[in-house]
């Protein structure tokens, strides 16, 4: 499926997209606070409202 080398590139990128990706949300964490306070509700509403449409289509499947 795979190539061996193309595995390694695959686990090397994405070891190096998590290490670059996390350095920059640290980096950011202070501005992320001070204008983003409050959308961890948003995040509730939308994780319940398909958790809703998840049940709605069980219950009446």
């Amino acid at each position: 499926m795979f190539s061996t080398g193309q595995l390694i590139f695959g686990i090397l990128f994405f070891i190096a997209f998590v290490i670059v990706v996390g350095y920059q949300y640290r980096k950011d964490l202070n501005l992320h606070k001070l204008h983003y306070k409050g959308t961890i509700w948003v995040l509730i509403a939308f994780i319940g409202f398909i958790g809703m449409i998840a049940a709605i289509k069980f219950i009446f499947m």
